[in-house]
């Protein structure tokens, strides 16, 4: 028998063990609250991954005894284990189309180490011109064709939070800066979402990362169908309703934003982004005889679809035209948008408290923290302790 059917077996006055199972359940079988070392100790473990250190646990049990659990929070938050382990597995899963974490160090993982650290505003992570590298000594010189850096840093057990430091990449890199699009310009980024194909998984793999919704979560046939590409045929299997009633729904929001990128590609000799000003990829023209009435890519004009119709519910910046040029205007509207926000709380909720938010009590503090994530200047770091206090009893 369960720990937990016993227990009610004895709580039963009706039952066998009468009034004394009863009281003897309610000894014995009672939930007991984590004392202050208690719960310090599981916040220190949930935000760095590690025990603390007798130190540690003395300062963050003595903040907590004394109402300042947010206090004892940024002890653990202070720990090199948390930006070397416990963000790197957080952000990993964002950079490569299997989402797994079991993968090197590399520039995006970095950057957002290094956002999380400096409290910069995540409300650039899709827009800006950065870019973090380690100054630790003996490491090759970052490039956009290959993550040794990062990778010989992380072989080396590099302290990243002792070494980020903060750059452009139009600087490192010598991309224009205008090109630069945050996170989604990386190396690391270029490498798995540039990769042959027709730039639309950079639109689908930055939506799971950064909004939490895939296509299928999205999808809308209602849309206008007239920034559909060539390559889409309009009758697959010689059937026009499956693109009516399935393929449109999808193609119809990502088409129209993956123009942004029509001048990147991966150059796959040397592993570099490429970027073409003016001058549209091949890609982006490819398989034109499928439906030739379709739309021909011309610049890296985008749209977003998406504004009208059901996926409003993802709340797009009224402040915002909602169309543009180029993957820096599209970062701007996606990371201004009400979903981003939320996503970003939804993921650290799951990463510090093991578990996504499910009960009513979860959905009210996930709420909260996006209120505070939004008007408190998109501090990461500020995320990780305040979920961290609301799971600590947990």
């Amino acid at each position: 028998m369960s720990i937990k059917r016993h227990c009610e077996s004895l709580a039963s006055p009706s039952g066998k063990h009468g009034a004394v199972g009863a009281l003897i359940a309610l000894i014995l079988c009672a939930p007991v609250s984590a004392g202050p070392n208690e719960q310090a100790e599981r916040m220190y473990e949930r935000i760095a991954g590690v025990p603390p250190s007798p130190t540690e646990l003395s300062q963050m049990a003595s903040d907590i005894q004394s109402n300042n659990a947010l206090a004892a929070a940024q002890v653990a938050l202070n720990s090199p284990t948390f930006y070397n382990t416990v963000l790197k597995n957080w952000a990993m899963p964002w950079t490569n189309k299997t989402q797994t974490v079991f993968a090197p160090l590399n520039d995006y993982v970095a950057t957002v180490i290094g956002m999380v650290r400096d409290d910069v505003p995540f409300n650039t992570a899709l827009s800006a011109d950065i870019l973090y590298t380690s100054n630790a000594p003996g490491l090759p010189a970052p490039a956009l064709g290959n993550d040794n850096h990062y990778q010989t840093a992380e072989a080396q057990n590099v302290n990243l939070q002792a070494t980020l430091v903060q750059t452009t990449q139009s600087g490192t890199y010598g991309v224009p800066s205008a090109a630069t699009a945050g996170l989604m310009t990386t190396a690391a980024s270029a490498q798995a979402f540039f990769y042959k194909g027709t730039n639309r998984a950079m639109v689908r793999f930055t939506l799971i990362a950064h909004l939490c919704n895939d296509l299928p979560t999205i999808e809308d046939t209602t849309r206008p169908t007239d920034r559909i590409r060539q390559d889409v045929s309009r009758s697959p299997g010689g059937d026009s309703r499956v693109f009516l009633n399935t393929c449109i729904g999808c193609h119809s929001g990502m088409d129209p934003m993956a123009g942004a990128f029509a001048y990147y590609d991966l150059n796959l000799t040397t592993n570099a982004m490429v970027y073409s000003p003016g001058a549209v990829q091949l890609k982006y023209h490819i398989n034109a005889t499928n439906f030739p009435p379709g739309y021909f890519t011309v610049d890296d004009s985008w749209i977003n679809r998406w504004r009208q119709g059901p996926d409003q519910v993802l709340g797009w910046s009224p402040s915002l035209p909602g169309a543009g040029n180029g993957a820096k205007a599209l970062g701007q509207e996606l990371e201004s948008s009400a979903a981003f926000a939320s996503c970003q709380v939804q993921k650290v909720f799951q990463a510090v408290c093991y578990r996504p938010p499910t009960t009513s009590g979860d959905f009210t503090q996930t709420a909260q923290m996006t209120s505070d994530f939004t008007s408190g200047g998109y501090k990461m770091k500020q995320m990780f302790a305040e979920a961290a206090v609301y799971c600590m009893g947990n």
